[in-house]
């Protein structure tokens, strides 16, 4: 099918530090696993190719790209003359959206994100993924893994995690499994707490802190006010927001506009992401 859509840039997404299993392909398509769904998409300007029906889009992949938030009256909300740096920052990534994500994925993988580059970040991601299940096949036949459940998580070997390179963080990952698996914690019951009650939930999770919670209440929680701040943030805010940056003026949509200085920032300082 062929949609139309303002305001969304696939390349811009891919790259900005949100989303950690999409492929690009040869014919210029991505390929996007989420749930249980696999989807191959590909931009022309405003026109998207989907390789799925009406019904699956209205269903997974309107939701997940976040296609009913007005992208166009959230960005109009930047005054270059007010804020010059944001308004550049903006102008610069436009077409970056908050995916609506799910939670439980966001959870393990913004605690695997600590001290590590977007390619280790993506090899360990798709390593649980592949160890976890069997492959399911795409539209095009070729295999794809879904995200492992808690149970799953909480089920393999040492030796199984041991693969997927993820250092210290396995124990934080192990046990964010576990307290899942038993029930002591419930990712659907946090969903539905408000902004600075789930943020507390996340910090009692072994090796959660403000920037991971930050990470996940943003990317996972979709709570579009979250402000993860890691090396290029802090890095935009001391250079161009001395006396702080104006969360009051910007809230609720906070979390969208870190995306623009986050990715503003890295492409103009170049370099591999410690994220």
């Amino acid at each position: 099918m062929i949609v139309s859509i303002q305001n969304l840039d696939l390349e811009k997404i891919a790259e900005s530090g949100q989303c950690f299993r999409w492929e690009r392909t040869d014919d210029g398509c991505f390929r996007i696993p989420h749930g249980a769904a696999c989807l191959y998409i590909r931009q022309e300007g405003s026109r998207f190719f989907l390789d799925c029906g009406q019904a699956e889009f209205e269903a997974v992949w309107k939701p997940y790209f976040d296609l009913v938030t007005d992208y166009a009256a959230i960005n109009g909300r930047i005054r270059r003359e007010e804020d010059p740096c944001l308004w550049q920052a903006m102008r610069s990534q436009r077409g970056v959206r908050i995916l609506r994500q799910d939670a439980w994925e966001m959870l393990i993988t913004s605690i695997i994100t600590q001290n590590r580059n977007i390619p280790a970040i993506r090899r360990s991601v798709e390593a649980l993924c592949r160890l976890a299940e069997e492959a399911r096949s795409d539209r095009r036949g070729l295999a794809y893994h879904t995200f492992p459940t808690p149970a799953q998580l909480a089920a393999m070997s040492a030796e199984a995690l041991a693969e997927c390179r993820l250092g210290y963080r396995e124990r934080y990952v192990r046990l964010a499994a576990e307290e899942a698996a038993s029930g002591r914690l419930n990712v659907a019951e946090l969903a539905s707490l408000p902004d600075e009650a789930a943020r507390q939930r996340l910090l009692r999770l072994c090796g959660v802190g403000e920037k991971v919670a930050a990470c996940i209440l943003l990317f996972g929680l979709h709570r579009l006010n979250a402000f993860p701040q890691d090396v290029w943030i802090n890095r935009a805010l001391e250079a161009y927001y001395p006396q702080g940056f104006p969360f009051d003026r910007y809230a609720p949509y906070c979390g969208v506009y870190q995306q623009y200085l986050f990715a503003w920032i890295r492409s103009a300082g170049g370099g591999k992401t410690a994220y």
